[in-house]
Order: structure tokens, then sequence, then C-alpha cells
């Protein structure tokens, strides 16, 4: 069958036509997948899971900080996220540098790619240039600038991983027991968590162990190549009294404030997390300032302080023990008495005192230019319980009779804010302060979770008791530290004798024994000082060493 021509071509044409088609659709399809797509990453602070990884919440703390008692708590030990709050540690972390002498004011700190990079707030610093310590204290506190905050981690720990490893384990010496660090400026990670108590901790320590970079928390802005950066605490100069320190926010944390407190003798640290603005937060704040600054007492009480490094140790060794030294009320008339054997190093300053925990606990200080308070010489250099082995030397220990009966005890204090010291093998719980005389309780058991670990059973003993000094030790002593061990203090009292000269010649040392429930301690102290005055010179003296030191009348 012949079909004619014009049907033909007609047909011709169209399959050719269908042909194309088909070449040109499979043509596309083959090349869709090779378009690439750029995808938008979202901003770090949005960046919000909704799992149960994330701890969502209010949370507030108010703390005495002259007594360690805490004031009003709500949720206190919940775990919550700390967002840019994390800088305070951070910048913990750049003072020790600075007082260690590894770096000044005037260091140069380089900007890395990495560090340039991170999401805003930020200052804008760009890779490959260098940021000064100054520059970058005042830049964390004002500006909060996260790419800063990368730029101090780098240059102390090579990496910001490893710097918020130290971050981690300086909290925990610091008795900071459920946070955990993974990046020094706060950008969201569920993994990086703290409690309204710990950071009420850090807030008390930072201000105790370095006075003269704390008074940078004070200023409201901060000039930086021509331009006026303000600081992000509105409550400095809204609230009388409020010299710092640290606000705070991610999605998942809400509006976090930590603040600092000092009028009229009275010294408060409160925390809030989890506001849901900024104005609501700071109002919660001046509330709870206001309701419980009253209820602090006036004037100071005791301090504890966190060790430095020993002599050699790196700054980031964080496996020595942290040593406590305390400023504490006199000391009762009569003292029970010991019993078992020690665990850990520690320093205990109050002569009988029930284990509940304490923290570091900072003295008022008045406020000044942040700058002038920068450069002024050290006057308050924190009292440093060392770890370092020395050669014993013999002092006298003295025991004597065991008392008929206790005639004063101390029990277990609700509502201490407290720290705990980790060692290897354990932990020994301090006081935070002398408790009235009261009769002996059994033991309590309280639990405690770290954030890094499983629940823990911090048990809370019986009232403390000590062998009592003879009668010949009138007048007034001081105390080193309290240890584990007999050699461990008779250690510590030959390295004061040797560091202190003069100042202890006249001074008779010895060790007395003390047991807080299961665990015997070793307290090394020097008597036979006349004046309270000659006394505090002495402990002047050790305190310019590095040592850990208290005055106490016998």
């Amino acid at each position: 069958m012949r079909v004619p021509e014009m049907v033909g071509t007609t047909f011709m044409r169209a399959a050719v036509a269908v042909l194309a088609v088909s070449i040109l659709g499979a043509g596309f399809a083959e090349a869709a997948p090779k378009k690439k797509t750029v995808r938008a990453k979202p901003a770090a602070t949005r960046n919000v899971a909704s799992t149960g990884n994330w701890h969502r919440g209010y949370s507030h703390i108010v703390v005495d900080a002259n007594t360690g008692r805490v004031l009003d708590a709500d949720n206190a030990d919940a775990l919550r996220h700390p967002a840019s709050v994390t800088k305070v540690m951070t910048l913990y972390l750049l003072f020790e540098q600075l007082e260690s002498g590894r770096m000044k004011l005037n260091t140069p700190l380089r900007v890395s790619a990495y560090a340039a990079a991170q999401q805003p707030s930020k200052l804008g610093v760009k890779a490959g240039s260098t940021i000064s310590v100054e520059d970058a204290i005042q830049a964390l506190i004002t500006r909060s600038a996260n790419d800063v905050a990368v730029v101090v981690a780098e240059n102390i720990s090579g990496s910001a991983s490893s710097f918020a490893n130290l971050m981690t384990r300086r909290a925990r010496q610091l008795g900071m027991s459920r946070s955990v660090f993974k990046n020094p400026n706060g950008l969201p990670n569920p993994e990086q968590v703290t409690t309204a108590r710990d950071l009420a901790t850090l807030g008390r320590a930072i201000q105790e162990r370095f006075p003269k970079y704390y008074a940078y928390f004070e200023i409201r802005s901060f000039q930086y190549r021509g331009v006026a950066i303000r600081n992000h605490n509105r409550l400095l100069g809204r609230v009388d009294g409020v010299d710092g320190i640290k606000t705070g926010y991610t999605n998942a944390s809400g509006f976090n404030l930590l603040t600092s407190v000092k009028k009229n003798g009275r010294y408060v640290i409160a925390v809030v997390m989890g506001g849901a603005s900024a104005a609501s937060r700071d109002d919660r704040m001046v509330a709870l300032i206001s309701e419980n600054l009253g209820k602090a007492q006036s004037g100071r009480q005791m301090v504890a302080r966190m060790s430095s490094p020993p002599p050699g140790a790196s700054a980031d060794d964080a496996s020595t023990p942290v040593a406590l030294a305390e400023e504490a009320p006199a000391a009762p008339k009569t003292i029970p008495v010991p019993t078992t054997s020690p665990r850990v190093a520690m320093a205990s300053a109050v002569p009988d005192m029930e284990p509940t925990a304490s923290v570091p606990t900072p003295a008022p200080s008045p406020a000044r230019p942040a700058r002038a308070a920068a450069n002024a010489p050290a006057t308050n250099t924190p009292p440093v319980g060392s770890a370092a082995p020395i050669v014993p030397v013999a002092v006298k220990t003295v025991a004597v009779a065991r008392p008929s009966q206790p005639v004063a005890t101390f029990s277990n204090q609700p509502g201490i804010l407290g720290t705990l010291s980790f060692t290897n093998n354990g932990f020994i719980a301090e006081s935070s302060e002398t408790a009235a005389a009261a009769p002996a309780q059994h033991a309590i058991r309280q639990q405690v979770q770290v954030a890094s670990a499983g629940p823990i059973e911090i048990p809370r003993q019986e009232a403390e008791t000590a062998e009592q000094s003879t009668a010949p030790r009138s007048g007034w002593a001081i105390q080193i530290g309290a240890f584990g061990s007999e050699a461990d203090a008779r250690a510590q009292i030959a390295k004061a004798q040797q560091k202190a000269g003069r100042a202890l010649a006249k001074a008779d040392a010895y060790t007395e024994q003390a047991v807080k429930g299961s665990t015997r301690i070793v307290r090394a102290r020097f008597a036979g000082f006349d004046a309270e005055s000659t006394a505090r010179k002495a402990c002047d003296a050790l305190k310019r060493s590095d040592f850990g030191c208290m005055v106490f009348r016998n």
C-alpha cells in the first residue's frame, strides 16, 4: 500500500518533533541532579532542636555571698543552658593567664579563620589579625563577642574544644558539680549545661580570685576602633550596688543573667535563667534583689578561695585537688575530738565545721575604673593551697584527752551554697559557715547529680571533731590549710617556713588532727603570736607566696 507523499512527509515531521522533545526531556532530567544546591545555614542562635536533649525552663537563686547561705531559690539545681554567661568562665581562665604572668593586658591574641567565622553577636575581628588581651576582655563583657571568645580559647589551649575541656575541669575544681562546657562562647550545644547554683558559684569565685580584673565587669561601654560598644547588662546604673556581671540568651536557654550586688556591707550573688524576655528577666532580677538584699548578712563572715596550680604545674592541670582557705568567726570555746583516717588534701580555716558544701566566696570590692584597677598592684592576692610534694620536716603534733562529751557540734544547715573538692579517690565537702551550737545529728545523705556522670551520693556527715590545742598555745594563731595526711601537713609547714622567713621565725609550728564524718584531716598551723596584727602580718607574708592563710585566736 502506498502512502501519499504529503501524508508521509507530515508523519515524518511529527515523528522527528516527538523524538526531539524526548531527547531534550531526557537531557534535562539527566542534568537536574547535577545542579549545585546551596543551603543557607541557620543562625546558630536559632538552631534549636525540639528534642528532650534541650533543657528549657525557668530557675533562679539568690545567695548571701558573705556567708554562702541561699536566700531564695527555684529549680536552682535543674540543668539549663548558660548561653553567653559561659563567657564568665572563659574570662576566669583568661584572668588566670594574666595573674600567672603568661599573658599581659597588651599581649596580642591571633585571630584564626574559625574564630572570625563565629556567629553573632561578634566584634568582627578578621582572620590573621590580632586583638589585645585587654580589648578581648572588654569585648567579651560588653559586646559578648562570640568570635573573641574563640580567639581567647585558641590562644590559651590551642583549640576551642581543648579549652572547653579545661573549662569543665576548672568548673569541677570550683565546685560547679553539674556544669559541662563544649565551647567558650555559649552558642547552642545540647551538651553544654549548667545550673543556677553553679553559676552563682562561678560569680563568687571570679570576684574572690581576681578582684583586680573583676572591675572590668563594671564598664558600661567600650571604645573599639572608634566605635562605642554598650554593655548588654542593663542593671548597671539602674540598680544601686550592682557591679556586674553577665547576660546571656539563646532560644534554648531563654534570657539569663548573673548579677552581683554590694550595698551597705551586704553582698549578694543572684542568677536568673530562662526568662521570657530581656525586660522580664531584668524585672525579675530587680525584684529578687529587692526582696533578699535586706536578708543578707552585713559584713564578711568567711571567704573560700580556689588554689592556683602548684609551682611548675600547667594552668591546664586540673587534677590537683583544690585547697580552700576560709576566714571565719571566732572559734567555739570547746572542740570535739577526732577518729579515723585521711582521704584527700584539703584546706579548712574554721576550727570546727560540719562538712556541708561551700562555694568560693568573694570579698566585697569597691567600684573602680576598670583600666586603673587592672593596672594597680594586687593588694589582695588570693590564698592558694598547693599539692606540690615537699620534703617533710618534724613538727609537733599534740593530742589531748577526749572530752567526756562534745559541748558544741554543728548541724547540717539547709540552704548553704556549696563547693566540692574532687580528687581521683573521692571528695570532701567543706562547710561554708559555722553553725550555732546544736545537739549532734545523724549523718544525712543528699543526692547530687553530676552532669558528666550518673547521680552520686554525697554524704553530709556528723559534726567534725578535732584535737584541742594544749594550754600553752594562747594568744593568736594562723592556719595555712588542712590536709589528708600528717606528712602533707608537715610538708606544707616546711614550705611555709621557707617562704615566709622571719615572719614565722618565732612562731610555734604544729599540726592538729580533726575528723569530718569518716574522713580525718590534719591542720597545719603556727601559734605563738602575741597580737592579732602580728599574726596578720605573717598571713600577709604567706599570701604573697601563694599560701592560703587564716587568723584565729586560741
